[in-house]
């Protein structure tokens, strides 16, 4: 999956004048986790909640409310603007994208062509729905979770087995937890008792909450 599929094609964007005011109320109804800035068709940079709300006077100040209200309409985004923008191409695949969020902490990347020009915008809401998707929670059926061996062939030998049971696959995963890999294949089956009783009898270890619980106890 690629960038350019999933990410946010209309979504609000600020100007450096716009007032922090402003740029809160539409930072909160858009939940976009961060606002980029725009001067026209150039991308100037991005401010966070964080930025707006250090911005924000405190409920202590001793100014009167006309005169905290007169200064917030002041105060613009061109203040506070962040210029250390990432951005990332629509061809980039959806896991590199999702890579650069978690490691540099950034709620969301603008998303720009070859020339520069920001075509969209992708965040953290649009990453958990990729993994909802691709983990096919949507479409129903039931999830099988094998411990497996880091070998070639591990998939396509579950799929065999699963195919020969005439039950279609939803959508397949792979982790790696405390040194081990684990396969996750969703099925398009209300019972998952005779697949995992297959799978055991071909000498895979089918785990569940159980076989982890001590873990979080």
């Amino acid at each position: 999956m690629y960038v350019g599929l999933k990410m946010l094609r209309n979504f609000v964007t600020v100007t450096p004048k716009t007032s922090v005011l402003e740029a809160q109320k539409l930072l909160d109804e858009s939940r976009l986790g961060m606002l980029l800035v725009m001067d026209g068709g150039r991308l100037l940079g991005y401010v966070r909640p964080e930025d707006l709300s250090a911005s924000l006077p405190s409920i202590m100040t001793s100014l009167e409310k006309h005169e905290v209200k007169y200064l917030m309409t002041r105060l613009t985004v061109d203040k506070i603007i962040r210029k250390d923008i990432k951005t990332i191409g629509p061809e980039t695949e959806i896991e590199a994208a999702a890579d650069i969020m978690f490691t540099s902490n950034l709620a969301g990347l603008a998303v720009v062509d070859q020339a520069g020009e920001l075509i969209g915008y992708i965040n953290r809401s649009v990453m958990l729905d990729v993994l909802v998707e691709e983990m096919g929670h949507r479409q129903g059926g039931v999830r099988i979770t094998f411990e497996a061996q880091d070998r070639t062939g591990v998939l396509h030998e579950a799929a065999g087995i699963i195919a020969g049971m005439g039950i279609s696959i939803i959508s397949t995963a792979t982790f790696y937890h405390d040194g081990k890999r684990i396969v996750v294949i969703r099925v398009a089956t209300d019972d998952a008792a005779p697949i995992a009783t297959a799978l055991e009898g071909r000498g895979y270890r089918v785990m569940g909450p159980a076989d982890f619980m001590h873990e979080w106890q």
